[in-house]
Formats: structure tokens, C-alpha cells, sequence
């Protein structure tokens, strides 16, 4: 049996040139973790978050927080927990907080937020949503702070549940032009992978990248995402496993550099590699 092929390099993405699409505290985390696995990241932010149009709202539901109006606060991407952050925003003992994944509450977390529910198994705000229901059979007084571009899936599902919910836009998502340099890696094939975190990052990816070549890994970062990716216009070639940033790469690590001698390898031109079951 020839074991060398089963071999899984200590760095598993060296040679490979990764793109992140956000910068920021996040992206740099990011950044360190491809490095530590060997690879070169490519920090591109794609999106921004710029205020929401109603601060009056927005802050007039940050202060009925503070002063105990919700029984639930849901938070459904980290960006949230930035808005709150920068705020200063007061979650009450009383008020209970939902994160929509382990990156979120993960974040939450790191600012001073305590996380009280995080879906079991579907990381996404119907599942979220789901599970709040199963837990509060009862009406609640439930604020959900969002994107302004986020569909009102939560919002609907608990309102049509019984519970007193009160939705809010906290922030915008913007597109951000790249550079001509880094376009022209992407066209040219010199980018090996692109990490899809977001609906709002593939539509970017689609826009400010119209020719990814076909050897150009294409990475989501979970089920839903992945499945905006497709709607976007994006050839999706690897889903993680888990809804987090280690489980992308991790993903990713599972594949070999394209060679052109790879007479059957598939669309990416790069091979899995073996599992070590």
C-alpha cells in the first residue's frame, strides 16, 4: 500500500492565494488563519457597512432595550454586534440574546455580550427563529435588529407565531470596488480560491469578477450562502460543513492546487484531498 498519497501536508494550502472578502478585525483573523495552513491571503473587502437611514429608530429601540422593553434580542451577523458595540448598547439581564451562528456569538461575546441561544442545527434565521418558537410558546417582546437588504424571514415567522416583534434596520450593505490589480489576479487565474461568506459577498463576486476562470476555487461558507451564491450567478464548487470560518478552510484545505496535467480533475482543475478517517 503506498501511504505517501495518503499524506496530509502539516500546511495543507501552501502555494494557494486565497481571497477574503472582508477586512477589518474579521479579515485579518481570517488572514492568520490561512497563513497558519500555509496559504497567501488576498485581503479584498467586497462589502461595507454604512449606517442606517433611520438612526432616530434605531437608537430610540437601542434605549428601550437598555430600559428592559424586549424579553429577546436576536442578532443575526456580526455586523449587528458591531452596530451594538458602537453604540454602547445596554442589554438588560432580563433580555435574552439569540445569535444566528457560533460566528456571531462568537463576536458577541468578545465585546462583553452574553449569548443565551444559538441554533442547534440550522444556522440561519428560520432556524433561529424555529427554535425561539419551540422555546417561548408563550408571546414575547422579541427585537431583531438587520440589514437593510435582509429578507423579513425571522420577523414573519415569529409575528405570525404570536410574539410582539419589533424589527430594525441597523446598517446598510454597500458594494466596494477592487482594485485593478486585484481584478486582474482574479481574471488571471492568480487568485486559487475566493471565500463566499455572505449572499451580499457573492453578488459582489459576481458583479466585480464577470470572468472567474473555471480552475478559480469557489468556497461557501454554509448551505444557505452557498445556495444565494448559485442565485447570484456563482458556480459554487465546496460548501463547509459548519457555518464557521475554520470549517471554510478546512474545506478549501481539502483540495490540491490545479495542474494542468490533471486530465480528470473537475471544474476547479483541484483534487479533494484523501480523507484520514
Amino acid at each position: 500500500m503506498n501511504t505517501a498519497s495518503q499524506h496530509v501536508p502539516a500546511k495543507p494550502l501552501a502555494g494557494w492565494r486565497v481571497l477574503v472578502p472582508r477586512g477589518g478585525p474579521w479579515g485579518d483573523g481570517v488572514a492568520a488563519t490561512l497563513r497558519r495552513q500555509g496559504a497567501t491571503p488576498v485581503i479584498a473587502p467586497l462589502i461595507n457597512f454604512a449606517p442606517t437611514n433611520d438612526q432616530a429608530t434605531l437608537e430610540q429601540s437601542l434605549a428601550d432595550l437598555a430600559a428592559g422593553s424586549f424579553d429577546w434580542l436576536t442578532v443575526t451577523s456580526a455586523t449587528t454586534v458591531d452596530v451594538l458595540y458602537a453604540y454602547r448598547a445596554i442589554v438588560p439581564p432580563t433580555t435574552k440574546i439569540a445569535a444566528v451562528g457560533e460566528t456571531t456569538a462568537a463576536a458577541l461575546l468578545a465585546v462583553g455580550y452574553r449569548v443565551d441561544l444559538v441554533p442547534e442545527e440550522d444556522n440561519s434565521a428560520a432556524g433561529m427563529a424555529e427554535q425561539l418558537i419551540g422555546l417561548e410558546p408563550e408571546p414575547r417582546d422579541i427585537l431583531t435588529l438587520r440589514s437593510e437588504i435582509a429578507k423579513p424571514v425571522l420577523t414573519r415567522m415569529l409575528a405570525d407565531a404570536g410574539h410582539r416583534v419589533r424589527s430594525v434596520v441597523a446598517y446598510r450593505t454597500v458594494g466596494v470596488p477592487v482594485t485593478d490589480r486585484i481584478a486582474e489576479d482574479v481574471r488571471s487565474g492568480r487568485i486559487n480560491a475566493i471565500l463566499v461568506t455572505s449572499g451580499s459577498v457573492a453578488e459582489q463576486v459576481h458583479l466585480q469578477f464577470p470572468a472567474v476562470p473555471e480552475t478559480t476555487l469557489i468556497a461557501a461558507i454554509g448551505p444557505r450562502t452557498a445556495k444565494d451564491a448559485r442565485r447570484a450567478g456563482l458556480s459554487v464548487d465546496v460548501v463547509a460543513d459548519a457555518q464557521t470560518v475554520d470549517a471554510l478552510i478546512d474545506a478549501v484545505a481539502r483540495f490540491s492546487l490545479p495542474h494542468a496535467a490533471d486530465e480528470f480533475a473537475p471544474r476547479t482543475g483541484a483534487f479533494p484531498l484523501p480523507r484520514q478517517d
